[in-house]
């Protein structure tokens, strides 16, 4: 049975949430406050799988909670909850380390989609290759050490960025759709409807384009998707 930490001080939304993921048979722990939610998510004697973290919360946010848990090396699949429209919250909490976002209000059955597909994450990770290095243009990459260098420098990226690097890259100058990217880097079905894709490109062109606004190897293709040029071709 697999562990669900809620940390929300909202206690209606908190009883439905542990509502209905209890009829899909996870246990259900919940946190009221962000301390609460940090000691019963860096627990090592009963870990929970996943972690659905509110924003905004009291005694310690949303965002320190998941900056200390990234912080002790903690790699458990956090899903946070942010206000409509907040994109500002949104681009902080995945430059963190979040793996995905809702925005409240939002449907129980896309969040429990996006439960499952996190709680899977281990087993369909898209990143899993052999031990061997593999780059284009002046970025490297180790994919057994999940690891980034631009130039020789260490380039930073939460799971979800380094797990859609990959993916594009083993396209090898192809297009990936949105709904292609979103099944195969976050497992969800393609009746999903987010802006993740959109939002995690952003953050990888910030830290790996030398002019994020004009990319010269993640590109959009537009009214489709995203190709990576090795090559650096904007054709």
């Amino acid at each position: 049975m697999s562990r669900v930490l809620v940390v929300e001080d909202n206690t209606d939304l908190a009883y439905g949430l542990r509502n209905n993921l209890e009829i899909e048979g996870y246990e259900v722990v919940v946190a009221a406050d962000g301390e609460e939610g940090l000691r019963i998510g860096s627990q090592p004697s009963e870990p929970p799988d996943v972690i659905i973290l509110d924003l905004m919360l009291p005694k310690l946010d949303g965002f320190r909670v998941l900056s200390e848990l990234r912080r002790q090396g903690i790699g458990v699949p956090v899903l946070i909850l942010t206000a409509r429209g907040e994109e500002a919250d949104v681009v902080r909490g995945l430059r963190l380390g979040a793996d995905d976002y809702v925005t409240k209000p939002f449907g129980i059955l896309e969040l429990l989609a996006r439960v499952e597909a996190l709680l899977r994450r281990g087993a369909d990770d898209p990143a899993a290759e052999p031990e061997r290095l593999v780059g284009y243009g002046d970025v490297q990459i180790d994919l057994a050490a999940r690891t980034v260098h631009r130039k020789g420098s260490a380039v930073s990226l939460t799971p979800k960025e380094f797990d859609l690097l990959v993916t594009l890259l083993r396209r090898d100058g192809a297009v990936a759709s949105r709904v292609e990217l979103i099944q195969e880097v976050w497992g969800y079905p393609s009746s999903v409807v987010t802006r993740t894709v959109d939002t995690h490109i952003g953050e990888l062109r910030a830290k790996l384009e030398p002019d994020p606004a004009a990319p010269r190897h993640i590109l959009t293709v537009p009214r489709v998707g995203y190709r990576l040029a090795q090559d650096g071709s904007t054709n």
